[in-house]
């Protein structure tokens, strides 16, 4: 990065947090910053929330959060229960003043929308919800953060349960898990392999993992990208860690094998400079194979 572009991104946050009131301390003219009214909104929308989810979805510290909700339970808008299945869970959930004061942040923010738009021709309009739309997709693919994780974890299974079921789906015949392309969590715990776990605000989204073959050898297996997220460019930032790990545990070489079906896959693995080879496995899934010098 540039220090023009540091300084556009510091522009951008500065007129935007002004435009939309952001520095006031009643934020749309209701008696509340804008960090309560955005607590209130969230719950609102999802009617209720786990505090636990609550602050994974809104990248909140969990301090901060409680100072939030004890201003909240004080004017009366939200309560706190434990949850009815977990009673260690605790759930919080608008009041019927909380609702009362959801509705009123819902219509202002119609109102504030509306103000941002009208003063510009159509054709500005247009220009400027085609830039919000990018905005908001870049700043999401921003949000997701990629890391290693123990592969036999919730939400590691999670996502390999979804990369079973969509390869089932679109392989021909199907697929098994006996069916000779194992991968075990055991083989992905250091130094014989590593998993790779993506979440956006707290929810995994994707997957991969490291296996090693031999001492400068790996090969990647099971990269798998929740289709609520695709376009965002995370599998290829998937390929992108996985590779950084196999440099840091000193190989030399990376092999892959994929599908036939799996025409998106061929077309990243060539993107990213993977290199089409003999079968090096006998995966009965697999038709093609492909290694990279890392």
């Amino acid at each position: 990065m540039v220090d023009q572009e540091i300084a556009q991104v510091r522009r951008f946050n500065r007129t935007v947090s002004q435009r939309i009131g952001a520095l006031e301390g009643s934020y749309l003219a209701l008696g509340r910053p804008l960090g309560e009214a955005r607590l209130i909104f969230e719950l609102g929308l999802a009617d209720g929330s786990d505090l636990r989810d609550l602050r994974g979805r809104l990248g909140l510290d969990s301090g901060y959060l409680s100072r939030l909700v004890r201003s909240l339970e004080a004017q009366g808008l939200v309560e706190v229960r434990p949850a009815p299945e977990d009673k260690r869970v605790r759930r919080i959930g608008l009041t019927d003043a909380g609702r009362a004061a959801w509705r009123q942040y819902d219509e202002r923010s119609d109102q504030l929308a509306s103000s941002l738009l009208e003063p510009l021709t159509v054709s500005q309009r247009s220009r400027l919800l085609a830039a919000m739309a990018e905005i908001e997709r870049l700043v999401r693919a921003a949000n997701i953060e990629i890391g290693v994780e123990p592969a036999d974890s919730a939400d590691s299974r999670e996502c390999l349960e979804a990369y079973y079921a969509e390869i089932d789906r679109r392989f021909e015949g199907g697929f098994a898990l006996d069916g000779g392309n194992p991968f075990d969590p055991g083989d992905a715990i250091p130094p014989s392999g590593w998993f790779v776990l993506a979440r956006l605000q707290g929810e995994a989204v994707g997957c991969g993992a490291l296996k090693r073959l031999d001492v400068r050898t790996g090969e990647i297996k099971r990269v798998w990208v929740s289709p609520k997220v695709r376009g965002l460019g995370l599998a290829e930032r998937i390929m992108g860690r996985l590779e950084c790990v196999a440099r840091n545990a000193g190989f030399t070489t990376l092999k892959l094998d994929t599908n036939r079906v799996l025409t998106e896959a061929h077309a990243l693995y060539r993107k990213l400079g993977y290199r089409e080879t003999e079968r090096y496995n006998d995966n009965p899934y697999a038709h093609f194979w492909f290694e990279k010098a890392v």
